[in-house]
């Protein structure tokens, strides 16, 4: 039994465009600017710049055609993928919102339209192979990305959690803005710990004086009477 992915709204899309299969009449580039599930996109190339060409002519806003002519854009409406035509509303607070498209990808003016989430996960595979061109060229190690459904969904981006442990520097930025921060007193600590706890309080409260004194913070004293 095959699926059929079903976009909420398409301009000019045939069933064809949107199957969620492999299609295998439909070359590479079509299908990856097609409609369709979150997935990623498997480059052809080997090098890492060529494969910025070819995710680039991916990312490509969709163009009206006249005789095989191309002329404006074919998708550039709100809330409207610019690629495929899906309609897809981003809120402000979701964190899978890709940036404005550029009619020329890596440069140009930025379009009306968006990304629907198939092509924002392809843009943000995009931007990390920028990153990992970037990374390489000076000589730094990068993580590749890869796209899914799992990586994009809010719940798994968003941890939280009571915190355990605190580094110096925590400790020095919530001194300084008047929080008092001390380590947990036991009846069976060890001298060392003692001696520890307290060097952890002497450098907070020394970074404290040293903000106090950067703002320009100034103790007036009296010299004693004869």
């Amino acid at each position: 039994m095959s699926m059929q992915f079903n976009p909420p709204s398409l301009i000019g899309a045939t069933n064809a465009t949107v199957n969620a299969g492999p299609n295998p009449f439909m070359d590479r580039l079509t299908a990856a600017r097609a409609a369709g599930p979150i997935m990623a996109y498997e480059y052809k190339a080997l090098k890492p710049k060529k494969q910025l060409k070819e995710i680039v002519k991916v990312l490509k806003p969709e163009k009206k055609t006249f005789l095989k002519i191309p002329y404006s854009f074919k998708y550039n409406y709100k809330d409207r993928c610019v690629i495929c035509g899906t309609q897809k509303f981003w809120t402000a607070d979701d964190t899978r919102r890709p940036p404005l498209p550029l009619h020329k990808v890596r440069k140009g003016y930025p379009m009306r339209g968006t990304y629907c989430e198939k092509h924002a996960a392809i843009h943000m595979q995009y931007e990390m192979l920028e990153q990992q061109i970037l990374a390489e060229e000076h000589g730094l190690s990068f993580s590749a990305y890869i796209p899914s459904a799992r990586s994009l969904n809010p719940v798994n981006l968003v941890k939280s959690g009571p915190i355990t442990q605190l580094k110096q520097e925590d400790i020095n930025s919530l001194t300084s803005l008047g929080w008092t921060v001390e380590p947990p007193v036991s009846e069976n600590s060890s001298k060392e710990e003692q001696l520890y706890a307290l060097m952890i309080q002497n450098t907070a409260m020394s970074a404290k004086i040293k903000s106090l004194l950067t703002e320009g913070v100034k103790i007036e004293t009296q010299e004693g009477g004869e």
